[in-house]
């Protein structure tokens, strides 16, 4: 299993939407290699559609090549979507590996179904398949909704739990996670090894 994190680390609104497109075709990507690719945090952006980070698992035989295709940085080719006229046309965000916790969790995990969240609409799951789990001994809690089933949203929860477990019980992994902020922060611009180009966010150039 690979841990991918994508991020516009401190990009303008332009780079959250690409992060955005970014991930539908990562995707679409893993599911034509036959890799199974999970959300398992996100955090949005500050416009609707868009995203400043989100964390993915990967697996499955080709999880390691998928994710070596997409480490680094990535251009987007493209104007302004936000402000018309604007000069600026290259956005850049960043692919990071991160390494992927055990997923045998010590302890007890108590989980509680409940009902999606969001906007309402055809796409809100209405019945009580998300799944809030709780790490008993640290009090560690998420919320997955993800998907459609209780079943695979406790999976992705237990891989969280394990995720989270993993960087408290190395002082959060101190190395890793300042590693991580420099990234999140300093997305390098120049020699992306993935140039997407237009609003249809096609792949011009990749690995």
């Amino acid at each position: 299993m690979e841990l991918l994190q994508l991020s516009a680390a401190h990009g303008p609104d332009e780079c959250c939407l690409a992060v955005a497109k970014a991930l539908g075709f990562l995707l679409r990507e893993a599911r034509a290699r036959s890799v199974c690719a999970d959300v398992l945090e996100s955090e949005a952006g500050s416009r609707p559609g868009t995203l400043r980070s989100v964390l993915l698992s990967l697996d499955g035989d080709g999880a390691d090549a998928l994710a070596a295709a997409w480490e680094g940085s990535i251009q987007w080719i493209c104007p302004s979507p936000y402000r018309p006229g604007h000069l600026r046309k290259n956005w850049f965000i960043g692919a990071s590996r991160c390494e992927a916790p055990a997923t045998n969790v010590s302890g007890d995990i108590r989980f509680e179904a409940t009902r999606a969240s969001g906007p309402g609409g055809q796409h809100v799951n209405k019945t009580e398949s998300a799944v809030r789990a709780t790490h008993v001994a640290t009090g560690i809690s998420v919320k997955v909704q993800t998907e459609r089933s209780q079943h695979a949203n406790k999976r992705i929860a237990v891989l969280l739990i394990a995720h989270r477990l993993a960087n408290r019980e190395q002082d959060l992994r101190a190395a890793q996670r300042a590693q991580r902020r420099q990234f999140h922060h300093e997305v390098e611009r120049g020699s992306p090894g993935r140039v997407f180009k237009g609003e249809g966010f096609e792949l011009v150039k990749g690995r």
